[in-house]
């Protein structure tokens, strides 16, 4: 599997970046009906290279630019599958002690690495981290947390005015899915305006809090994000934390792309105000060499997750737990089992060290601002917003806000197969800043982070486009 694995890796640069399969391409070149008797390794390795790999997006590719990226490296695979092969079973401190204790160091070290306040660790009281799968589970532990520690709720367990959740029109889906998920509601999530640099408005936010205390809403929650999907913009996390601490919310902070940058001093700026949060999260698996799934949280008082998440039937009753000396990390997340994932970042986090991650992520920056200079310098191309990290925005100069010829050159430059790039859709504002009401703006966003990325990879990204938007019948 190693040699399979190892193969595919240097094939990748000479693979399309997506195939060209129609839907119901794989499931096609599968049998209707399971086998009878067992199948040789050398059939089912073959069927790797038949029927999986021929159908894959190829993540790993050095031409992805979609998206955030998903890193792989050799010591996280490894780990992944040395996982695999102890097989252990996490959700108690007694069912693995080596699994839940090595989980809380990393989560301290990695703390350390990007500089969180202490207060997030378990060098303070009530501090810690876990992993969780996804940012979107880390969102909705947060937002689960918050609900529990809602004085109104605590008083009755059905309060009869609506709770209410806050985040910037920018922010993640994930987080209307926990407000759905969490019993709060789609409709009592509050998505608030964002400036020019697609932050959110804290005076927005403070009005949008106060409407709805005067109409009787219980607000309980605010997300906000350090490195939106869209267009990578940083939430001003001083003033909001500011407003959260006055008003008595939860206030979380989704950095989950961004985070990783901060093992950079140069960019811990973006974190400034973070001490007032009540939970941060950012995921190692985007951009810090540590394949999916792996997004740490952390919480300035793990009790209000634990005391709400807690569930002990019989079966799960062990004397280290009732002792209160240990962590059961089954208690910090929705799931009851879990995987040792903590291998992943040790072994990330000892072979790479904090100057290995320091170095893959201030390259993906230079390379960022490379292309960038390109697109101000190119007059066939506008930068829709200035570049944030590793991720640059752009758009075919003069171009409708529907994207008419910005569209097809993103289907065609992708359609080469040597590259891949996705877009966004982009607030549009008018000459004294505000926002336009209903008209957003369709951008090509290039994304760079892929583990085997190199220059000659983003200079051959940037020569496709330019010769596409030269001609565009030209599809390579």
């Amino acid at each position: 599997m190693l040699d399979w694995l190892a193969g595919y890796w240097s094939s990748l640069g000479d693979r399309p970046v997506q195939p060209a399969t129609r839907p119901g391409g794989a499931i096609a070149a599968l049998p209707e009906h399971p086998p009878q008797s067992p199948e040789d390794w050398d059939a089912i390795f073959a069927d790797l290279d038949r029927v999986i790999a021929p159908n894959l997006t190829h993540w790993q590719h050095p031409g992805f630019f979609g998206y955030f990226p998903a890193n792989a490296s050799t010591p996280a695979v490894l780990a992944d599958l040395l996982c695999a092969g102890l097989a252990v079973q996490g959700m108690l401190w007694s069912t693995s002690p080596a699994c839940t204790e090595l989980e809380t160091r990393m989560l301290d070290w990695l703390a350390e690495l990007i500089d969180l306040p202490d207060s997030f660790t378990t060098r303070s009281e009530t501090g810690g981290g876990v992993i969780q799968g996804t940012a979107s589970e880390a969102a909705l532990v947060a937002m689960v947390a918050a609900r529990a520690r809602t004085p109104q709720l605590q008083q009755q367990s059905s309060p009869s005015a609506p709770l209410v959740a806050y985040c910037s029109s920018q922010a993640h889906s994930s987080i209307t899915k926990a407000a759905i998920i969490s019993g709060v509601g789609r409709d009592s999530l509050r998505l608030i305006e964002v400036d020019p640099d697609l932050r959110m408005f804290p005076g927005a936010l403070a009005s949008a809090i106060a409407r709805d205390r005067a109409a009787g809403c219980i607000p309980f929650f605010i997300c906000a994000t350090v490195g939106t999907t869209a267009a990578g913009a940083f939430d001003p996390l001083e003033p909001i934390g500011a407003i959260a601490q006055r008003e008595n919310l939860w206030l979380h902070v989704d950095a989950a792309w961004a985070g990783s940058a901060c093992v950079c001093p140069e960019h811990r700026s973006m974190l400034a105000g973070v001490e007032r949060a009540d939970s941060f999260n950012f995921n190692p698996h985007k951009w810090l060499l540590t394949n999916f799934d792996c997004s740490a949280l952390w919480a300035r008082d793990t009790r209000a997750i634990v005391n709400v998440l807690s569930i002990t039937p019989e079966y799960l009753r062990n004397r280290a737990s009732e002792s209160g000396a240990v962590v059961d990390y089954r208690d910090w997340q929705i799931p009851l089992g879990r995987r040792f994932r903590a291998l992943k970042l040790w072994f990330v986090l000892r072979r790479f060290g904090a100057k290995g991650l320091q170095a893959h992520i201030r390259e993906h920056i230079r390379l960022a601002a490379m292309f960038e200079s390109w697109v101000r310098e190119d007059e066939r191309f506008d930068l829709a917003i200035p570049r944030s990290l590793a991720l640059v925005c752009f758009r075919l100069a003069s171009d409708d806000d529907a994207g008419t010829r910005s569209r097809p050159l993103l289907e065609r430059v992708n359609a080469t197969g040597e590259v891949f790039l996705t877009h966004a859709a982009l607030p549009v504002f008018d000459s004294a800043g505000e926002r336009v009401e209903g008209l957003e703006r369709f951008v090509i966003r290039l994304a760079i982070g892929g583990a085997i990325t190199r220059e000659a990879h983003v200079k051959r990204a940037w020569e496709i486009i330019k010769a596409i938007a030269l001609d565009p019948s030209d599809s390579h």
